[in-house]
Protein backbone atom coordinates (compact mmCIF):
# COMPACT_ATOMS: atom_id res chain seq x y z
CA UNK A 1 0.00 0.00 0.00
CA UNK A 2 2.77 2.04 0.96
CA UNK A 3 4.64 1.66 -2.54
CA UNK A 4 1.08 2.29 -4.17
CA UNK A 5 0.68 5.54 -3.01
CA UNK A 6 4.20 6.42 -2.71
CA UNK A 7 4.12 5.75 -7.03
CA UNK A 8 0.72 7.83 -7.12
CA UNK A 9 2.24 11.12 -5.59
CA UNK A 10 4.82 10.44 -7.63
CA UNK A 11 2.81 10.37 -11.03
CA UNK A 12 0.54 13.29 -9.63
CA UNK A 13 3.98 15.19 -8.76
CA UNK A 14 5.33 14.42 -12.36
CA UNK A 15 2.05 15.67 -13.93
CA UNK A 16 1.83 18.78 -11.76
CA UNK A 17 5.53 19.84 -12.97
CA UNK A 18 4.99 18.87 -16.68
CA UNK A 19 1.77 21.10 -16.61
CA UNK A 20 3.77 24.42 -14.18
CA UNK A 21 5.99 23.77 -17.22
CA UNK A 22 3.72 23.47 -20.40
CA UNK A 23 2.95 26.91 -21.89
CA UNK A 24 -0.38 27.56 -23.37
CA UNK A 25 -0.09 31.14 -25.82
CA UNK A 26 -0.89 32.50 -29.05
CA UNK A 27 0.49 33.03 -32.33
CA UNK A 28 -0.27 35.75 -35.08
CA UNK A 29 1.45 36.79 -38.21
CA UNK A 30 1.62 37.05 -41.76
CA UNK A 31 1.32 34.32 -44.98
CA UNK A 32 3.25 34.68 -47.92
CA UNK A 33 1.61 32.18 -50.18
CA UNK A 34 1.13 30.58 -54.04
CA UNK A 35 0.95 27.48 -56.00
CA UNK A 36 3.56 24.67 -56.24
CA UNK A 37 3.37 21.47 -58.61
CA UNK A 38 3.12 20.93 -62.29
CA UNK A 39 1.18 24.48 -62.95
CA UNK A 40 0.80 24.82 -66.99
CA UNK A 41 1.18 28.99 -66.97
CA UNK A 42 3.00 30.07 -63.62
CA UNK A 43 3.01 33.52 -63.92
CA UNK A 44 -0.63 33.60 -64.05
CA UNK A 45 -0.29 32.54 -59.99
CA UNK A 46 1.59 35.03 -57.95
CA UNK A 47 1.94 35.75 -53.99
CA UNK A 48 -0.22 36.33 -51.89
CA UNK A 49 -0.38 38.06 -48.53
CA UNK A 50 -2.59 36.77 -45.94
CA UNK A 51 -2.69 36.04 -42.39
CA UNK A 52 -2.63 33.52 -39.37
CA UNK A 53 -3.74 33.50 -35.99
CA UNK A 54 -4.54 31.00 -33.17
CA UNK A 55 -3.54 28.89 -30.04
CA UNK A 56 -0.08 27.16 -28.87
CA UNK A 57 0.48 24.67 -26.69
CA UNK A 58 4.26 23.53 -25.57
CA UNK A 59 4.50 19.98 -23.79
CA UNK A 60 7.72 19.42 -22.61
CA UNK A 61 9.61 16.47 -22.99
CA UNK A 62 13.23 17.61 -21.74
CA UNK A 63 13.13 20.28 -20.01
CA UNK A 64 13.97 23.94 -21.26
CA UNK A 65 15.38 22.02 -24.81
CA UNK A 66 12.94 19.71 -26.03
CA UNK A 67 9.31 20.11 -26.66
CA UNK A 68 5.97 18.40 -28.54
CA UNK A 69 3.55 21.83 -29.61
CA UNK A 70 0.49 20.95 -30.83
CA UNK A 71 -1.54 23.96 -32.13
CA UNK A 72 -5.18 25.15 -34.09
CA UNK A 73 -4.51 27.87 -36.29
CA UNK A 74 -6.98 29.91 -38.92
CA UNK A 75 -4.87 30.74 -41.70
CA UNK A 76 -5.85 31.96 -45.15
CA UNK A 77 -3.75 30.67 -48.45
CA UNK A 78 -4.09 30.88 -52.10
CA UNK A 79 -2.31 33.40 -55.04
CA UNK A 80 -3.26 36.34 -56.54
CA UNK A 81 -3.77 36.90 -59.99
CA UNK A 82 -1.24 38.21 -62.63
CA UNK A 83 -2.68 42.24 -62.95
CA UNK A 84 -4.62 42.78 -65.92
CA UNK A 85 -5.19 46.07 -68.30
CA UNK A 86 -7.32 46.58 -71.04
CA UNK A 87 -7.29 50.19 -73.49
CA UNK A 88 -11.03 51.01 -73.67
CA UNK A 89 -11.37 52.97 -76.82
CA UNK A 90 -13.47 56.02 -75.92
CA UNK A 91 -13.13 55.49 -71.85
CA UNK A 92 -9.74 54.84 -70.90
CA UNK A 93 -7.83 52.37 -69.09
CA UNK A 94 -9.24 49.48 -67.41
CA UNK A 95 -6.95 47.77 -64.76
CA UNK A 96 -7.83 44.80 -62.92
CA UNK A 97 -6.13 42.32 -60.23
CA UNK A 98 -7.48 39.87 -57.71
CA UNK A 99 -7.09 37.03 -55.50
CA UNK A 100 -8.47 33.71 -54.57
CA UNK A 101 -8.36 33.22 -50.61
CA UNK A 102 -8.84 29.54 -49.71
CA UNK A 103 -9.43 29.68 -45.66
CA UNK A 104 -7.77 26.48 -43.51
CA UNK A 105 -7.77 25.51 -39.87
CA UNK A 106 -4.35 24.24 -39.72
CA UNK A 107 -3.34 21.60 -36.82
CA UNK A 108 0.61 21.36 -36.74
CA UNK A 109 2.55 19.05 -34.26
CA UNK A 110 5.90 20.18 -34.25
CA UNK A 111 8.76 18.59 -32.40
CA UNK A 112 10.34 21.80 -30.89
CA UNK A 113 14.13 22.32 -30.41
CA UNK A 114 16.06 25.06 -28.03
CA UNK A 115 19.03 26.44 -28.08
CA UNK A 116 19.21 29.07 -25.86
CA UNK A 117 16.90 31.38 -27.15
CA UNK A 118 17.04 30.15 -30.40
CA UNK A 119 14.60 27.15 -31.56
CA UNK A 120 13.80 25.01 -34.44
CA UNK A 121 10.98 23.44 -34.98
CA UNK A 122 9.40 20.71 -37.74
CA UNK A 123 6.35 18.21 -37.93
CA UNK A 124 3.30 16.76 -39.73
CA UNK A 125 0.47 19.22 -40.31
CA UNK A 126 -3.39 18.74 -40.57
CA UNK A 127 -5.62 20.92 -42.56
CA UNK A 128 -9.21 21.69 -43.14
CA UNK A 129 -10.33 23.81 -45.87
CA UNK A 130 -13.32 26.14 -44.42
CA UNK A 131 -14.33 28.20 -47.48
CA UNK A 132 -13.03 29.75 -50.42
CA UNK A 133 -13.19 33.31 -51.54
CA UNK A 134 -12.33 35.26 -55.14
CA UNK A 135 -12.00 38.83 -54.94
CA UNK A 136 -11.67 41.17 -57.83
CA UNK A 137 -10.80 45.08 -58.05
CA UNK A 138 -10.88 46.88 -61.20
CA UNK A 139 -10.02 50.65 -61.33
CA UNK A 140 -10.43 53.16 -64.77
CA UNK A 141 -8.02 55.34 -64.92
CA UNK A 142 -6.24 55.18 -61.68
CA UNK A 143 -9.23 54.92 -59.59
CA UNK A 144 -10.93 52.43 -57.89
CA UNK A 145 -14.21 51.99 -58.98
CA UNK A 146 -15.14 48.10 -58.50
CA UNK A 147 -14.59 45.35 -55.79
CA UNK A 148 -16.31 42.25 -55.28
CA UNK A 149 -16.24 39.00 -53.60
CA UNK A 150 -17.51 35.96 -54.43
CA UNK A 151 -17.87 32.90 -52.51
CA UNK A 152 -17.05 29.70 -54.51
CA UNK A 153 -18.27 26.04 -54.06
CA UNK A 154 -16.30 23.60 -52.43
CA UNK A 155 -17.34 20.73 -54.90
CA UNK A 156 -14.30 19.05 -56.02
CA UNK A 157 -11.50 20.48 -53.26
CA UNK A 158 -10.04 18.40 -51.08
CA UNK A 159 -11.43 19.47 -47.82
CA UNK A 160 -8.77 17.59 -45.74
CA UNK A 161 -5.09 18.07 -46.53
CA UNK A 162 -1.72 16.62 -45.42
CA UNK A 163 1.32 18.68 -44.66
CA UNK A 164 4.36 19.75 -43.05
CA UNK A 165 5.73 22.66 -41.13
CA UNK A 166 9.53 23.52 -40.19
CA UNK A 167 10.61 26.76 -39.07
CA UNK A 168 13.14 28.53 -36.97
CA UNK A 169 12.87 31.39 -34.42
CA UNK A 170 13.84 33.09 -31.44
CA UNK A 171 12.03 33.45 -27.80
CA UNK A 172 12.52 35.83 -25.09
CA UNK A 173 12.03 34.44 -21.36
CA UNK A 174 9.41 36.76 -21.11
CA UNK A 175 7.21 34.21 -23.41
CA UNK A 176 7.64 36.75 -26.53
CA UNK A 177 8.45 34.61 -29.96
CA UNK A 178 9.07 35.79 -33.33
CA UNK A 179 9.63 33.25 -36.09
CA UNK A 180 9.62 32.41 -39.43
CA UNK A 181 7.84 28.99 -40.79
CA UNK A 182 7.09 26.72 -43.95
CA UNK A 183 4.01 25.06 -44.68
CA UNK A 184 4.17 22.64 -47.43
CA UNK A 185 1.49 20.27 -48.47
CA UNK A 186 1.59 16.41 -49.48
CA UNK A 187 -1.96 16.13 -51.21
CA UNK A 188 -3.58 18.05 -54.16
CA UNK A 189 -6.12 20.57 -53.35
CA UNK A 190 -8.27 20.07 -56.40
CA UNK A 191 -9.70 16.36 -55.68
CA UNK A 192 -12.34 15.37 -58.21
CA UNK A 193 -12.31 16.94 -62.31
CA UNK A 194 -9.02 18.90 -62.10
CA UNK A 195 -8.86 19.54 -65.72
CA UNK A 196 -12.01 21.64 -64.96
CA UNK A 197 -10.60 23.68 -62.37
CA UNK A 198 -8.95 27.05 -63.70
CA UNK A 199 -9.15 25.24 -67.09
CA UNK A 200 -7.29 22.50 -65.82
CA UNK A 201 -4.11 24.84 -64.51
CA UNK A 202 -3.96 23.26 -61.56
CA UNK A 203 -3.94 19.79 -62.14
CA UNK A 204 -1.68 18.81 -59.44
CA UNK A 205 -1.19 22.16 -57.63
CA UNK A 206 -0.23 22.10 -54.07
CA UNK A 207 -0.48 24.89 -51.12
CA UNK A 208 3.28 26.33 -50.59
CA UNK A 209 3.07 29.22 -47.60
CA UNK A 210 5.98 30.92 -45.59
CA UNK A 211 4.58 32.29 -42.14
CA UNK A 212 5.95 35.80 -40.33
CA UNK A 213 4.49 34.91 -36.77
CA UNK A 214 4.98 36.54 -33.33
CA UNK A 215 3.51 34.47 -30.38
CA UNK A 216 3.17 35.08 -26.71
CA UNK A 217 3.51 31.90 -23.80
CA UNK A 218 1.34 32.63 -20.78
CA UNK A 219 2.99 31.99 -17.78
CA UNK A 220 6.43 32.42 -18.40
Amino acid sequence: MKKLLFSFVFVLGSFAVAQAQSGIGVRAGANFSNLEGDLKNESRYQNKVGFHGGLTFGIPVIENFFFIQPEVLYSTKGFKYEDTEIDVPAVGLVERDGKMDYSYIDVPVLAKIKAGPIYFEAGPQASYLLNVNNNIKESLNGEAYSSTTTKRELDGLQRFEIGYAAGVGFATSSGISLGVRYNGSLTDFVDENPEDYFEGDLTNARHSTIMATIGFTFGR
